[in-house]
């Protein structure tokens, strides 16, 4: 076994919330110990509705995750704030900040699937709906997580109000915004924030990373790009990349698989 060699580049696990819910606290617990950077859980209310997949809450989880783990960074990969109030998102965030002391990271999207986890439960489910509520969700969160006064009047949010107490990370905790291979909207998204996570179809090679952020690629960024097995995580790291996650799809009997992979460690393959 190959073990990580780039000291610029950090390795993270993201769970599915799909099985038994002590288990997903288990696998990440058991990802620290195989050193890994990072435990990001999926924010879905459905997965695949019609065999009734079970799908657990991930902040209830993330809560029960930071106590058991002392190193990684934890957060949401990704939550969909367009079906979300951003002030209770806020105080998610805030509490998981000072479970965590000072772990917690939020990645955000318009959220999949728009049929399942939307119009099923009489939400906005079109993409320029979804899109036009993220942002301004965002400008509402941003602000009250700087612990901020926030007087916002906008066409779907009302604020006036500061919330206490603010999270331990100054001035927030990290906002990753995700987008889907080659939508630009997203790209132009993240500017105004911390990180990209890029999503393609299929697990993104260095090569199309690099075609999408380039032209947008910032210092101060993370660019959250999933790891394709086989590719060596020096070409992720030359296309931009400074985080690698793995995942799964959930699909079967899929959390023995898993937790293998977990168990053997951010490894370059």
């Amino acid at each position: 076994m190959v073990r990580r060699t780039v000291p610029a580049m950090r390795f993270a696990i993201n769970i599915p919330p799909f099985t038994d819910a002590g288990t997903v606290v288990d696998i990440a617990v058991e990802a620290e110990t195989a050193g890994w950077d990072g435990v990001f859980l999926w924010d879905h209310l459905q997965w695949i509705p019609d065999q009734l997949i079970d799908v657990h809450n991930p902040w209830v989880l993330l809560g029960a995750i930071a106590r058991c783990t002392a190193r990684v960074r934890v957060g949401t990969l990704v939550t969909p704030l367009s079906r979300r109030r951003p002030w209770q998102v806020a105080k998610e965030l805030i509490t998981l900040d000072h479970l965590s002391a000072g772990r917690a990271v939020l990645g955000v999207g318009l959220g999949e699937t728009p049929e399942s986890d939307f119009a099923a439960f009489g939400e906005p489910d079109g993409t320029r709906d979804r899109a036009v509520l993220l942002d301004e969700g965002l400008e509402v969160l941003d602000g009250l997580l700087r612990g901020d006064h926030v007087a916002h009047r906008g066409p779907h949010f009302r604020v006036d109000t500061r919330v206490s107490p603010r999270p331990l990370q100054e001035p927030r905790p990290p906002i990753w915004v995700a987008g889907i291979v080659p939508n630009q909207p997203p790209l132009r998204r993240a500017v105004r924030y911390n990180g990209i996570v890029p999503i393609g179809r299929e697990l993104l090679l260095p090569d199309q990373l690099a075609a999408y952020i380039g032209p947008h690629l910032r210092p101060e960024w993370d660019v959250v790009s999933p790891w394709a097995p086989g590719v060596p995580a020096e070409e992720y790291a030359d296309a931009g990349a400074t985080w690698l996650v793995e995942s799964t799809e959930p699909l079967g009997d899929w959390v023995p698989e898993f937790r293998q992979r977990v168990n053997a460690g951010p490894v370059l393959r």
